[in-house]
């Protein structure tokens, strides 16, 4: 059984609390940002901006850096360390801990995974897994960044049972046009998101190309086997810039077309236990330790199963969340947006017992 549940996303806030650029948080029952937290990387900028997440009123709140956030990169603070931005970051580990020990509601991921249990007695009391990555193709001296040559590696690290994808990057051609040029997002990412298929894929760091699309995924096999596989983008409308109307994506059937992608096929195969130290760990069946190789192998093999036997995940809703609408040097000025609700059908997870309550297991 399957229940609405709001997500609200926002990014590229760039240091600017709510009430600083105009805009205010819908209600919702999980947000999310999707990275560039701040504009300079340091630790006050930081703070800003993690104080008013704790405090908004969301069950949990998932949260990746992007390519500003430059002192939650420890291998760019190793490289460039006080000397980059007029020597005013901290090193990572501060930065690091004003997300981790700010609010236990707050999930921070750096490129990994985690499965979410909504709890709340007034919530939708959903599950979904998460993958969260702040990384984004390297283009000069930014935090996060990447060569095409490790692209593909980097993103077929997804695990297949992800219901909700979060990168500070968009996919090549979806929602990645800057107002000066073409698309300039990730062609590895695109590929891995047209495998992985999941509900939603939220994204940032191209301000100008904020908005959504839903993207069917085509199989070969579901029209001519000797035929690549191929998509069908629809372009979503939002209401206009300054518009009082809430920026409102329906992928349940009420005001649009229900999302074609709603069994969570890897959910059906986990379980939630309870380790002896109290911890919360999640398997699924045939994982284990299997090496990274193993894994892809594993996961490859079930989703050709799972395709087979089940009707396959056929369509994605794309979002990026960009608040900052405009991009350096910011002719005519800053403008920004509003964050975009999404209402999506997620998974109810099974009755808990007593002593599990709510919560996330990174995995």
């Amino acid at each position: 059984m399957h229940r609405k549940t709001r997500v609200v996303c926002v990014s590229d806030t760039h240091a600017y609390a709510p009430a600083e650029a105009g805009f205010k948080l819908p209600a919702g029952d999980v947000l999310i940002h999707a990275g560039d937290l701040t504009n300079l990387g340091s630790l006050s900028e930081l703070r800003r901006t993690i104080d008013w997440i704790a405090k908004s009123d969301y069950e949990v709140k998932i949260i990746v850096a992007g390519n500003h956030d430059v002192s939650l990169d420890p291998t760019f603070y190793a490289r460039h360390g006080t000397g980059f931005q007029k020597g005013h970051l901290e090193g990572p580990q501060e930065c690091i801990e004003a997300i981790t020990k700010a609010s236990s509601s707050i999930l921070y991921l750096r490129h990994e995974s985690a499965v979410v249990r909504l709890s709340r007695p007034d919530g939708p009391k959903t599950v979904f897994k998460v993958f969260g990555s702040p990384y984004s193709p390297s283009s000069g001296n930014w935090a996060f960044g990447y060569e095409t040559a490790d692209a593909e590696a980097l993103w077929d690290q997804i695990p297949r049972d992800t219901d909700i994808v979060i990168t500070h990057t968009p996919p090549y051609s979806h929602r990645d046009n800057r107002a000066t040029g073409g698309p300039v997002g990730c062609a590895a990412l695109r590929q891995v998101l047209q495998r992985v298929r999941p509900k939603l894929a939220v994204c940032g760091h191209v301000h100008e190309s904020r908005g959504y699309e839903r993207v069917r995924w085509i199989s070969a096999s579901e029209t001519d086997p000797a035929a690549k596989d191929q998509v069908m983008v629809v372009p979503g409308v939002l209401p206009p810039p300054g518009s009082k109307k809430q920026s409102l994506v329906d992928l349940t059937g009420k005001r649009a077309p229900r999302l074609d992608n709603l069994w969570s096929w890897a959910h059906g195969d986990c379980t939630t236990s309870r380790t002896k130290d109290q911890s919360l760990v999640s398997g699924c069946s045939g994982s284990g330790s299997a090496t990274n190789a193993n894994r892809l192998a594993m996961e490859r093999r079930q989703m050709t199963e799972y395709e087979g036997a089940r009707a396959p995940r056929r369509e994605t809703c794309i979002v990026n969340a960009a608040i900052m609408g405009t991009s350096w040097p910011h002719r005519g000025g800053k403008r920004f947006n509003t964050p975009i609700v999404v209402d999506l059908e997620l998974p109810m997870q099974k009755a808990l017992p007593l002593d599990e309550g709510p919560g996330y297991d990174k995995q």
